[in-house]
């Protein structure tokens, strides 16, 4: 497995990137908001050889707009990854099952040559998702031991604690291999991947 971190306006533009192979960074949310250290940040990323990332909060309403906001924002260069990021916004609310596969499917389009992940927690995927659907994989947040999130799904990248930063890890033998994987070149009109099967677990808090 590969290690990396996701970093936001709260962390510093030079956070250390000592034995990572990855790293998210937010962009936007919602159709105002750009992390205001979004170019810093992604510079450090990059001066350290590192696969980025970039991820936008999803508000509901909006979803077309939302999703031309994150790739207007989110810098464009091959091989970078692209996810959204999917749970409770800050006044108690979230987007619906629809909207959240309709933003997806959305930055697909606008952005073909890029992989699309889905960031969610373990609750909302246990409990609040109702289609399985993740776009080309599975970003899940579990706070358990790194790669043993709880769930049946196939997942691409586990977040497996918040302290004293976001870590990941990534379900690949090497940079190189990710590398590959996210320098897709797919066919006109191919499908992309299922983010797997319905879940069958007993539900729990996601922490």
């Amino acid at each position: 497995m590969l290690r990396g971190i996701d970093v936001s306006a709260y962390q510093s533009s030079a956070y250390s990137t000592d034995g990572l192979s990855f790293v998210f960074v937010k962009a936007t949310e919602g159709r105002s908001y750009v992390n205001p250290k979004l170019t810093a940040q992604v510079k450090t990323a990059r001066d350290a050889g590192c696969v980025v990332g970039f991820y936008h909060f999803l508000w509901p309403g909006d979803i077309t707009a939302q999703a031309e906001y994150f790739v207007g924002k989110a810098p464009e260069k091959a091989g970078d990854l692209l996810a959204v990021d999917w749970e409770t916004t800050g006044d108690g609310t979230h987007a619906s099952n629809a909207e959240k596969d309709r933003f997806v499917r959305k930055v697909k389009e606008l952005r073909p040559d890029h992989r699309v992940l889905l960031y969610t927690n373990r609750n909302f995927w246990l409990t609040v998702d109702t289609t399985s659907y993740a776009g080309d994989g599975l970003w899940i947040a579990d706070y358990v031991t790194a790669g043993e999130p709880r769930i049946k799904a196939r997942w691409r990248f586990h977040q497996y604690t918040d302290s004293p930063l976001d870590k990941d890890v990534a379900q690949f033998s090497s940079k190189a291999a990710l590398r590959e994987w996210a320098a897709v070149d797919r066919p006109a009109g191919a499908r992309p991947e299922s983010g797997g099967g319905p879940e069958t677990s007993t539900p729990s808090g996601a922490g």
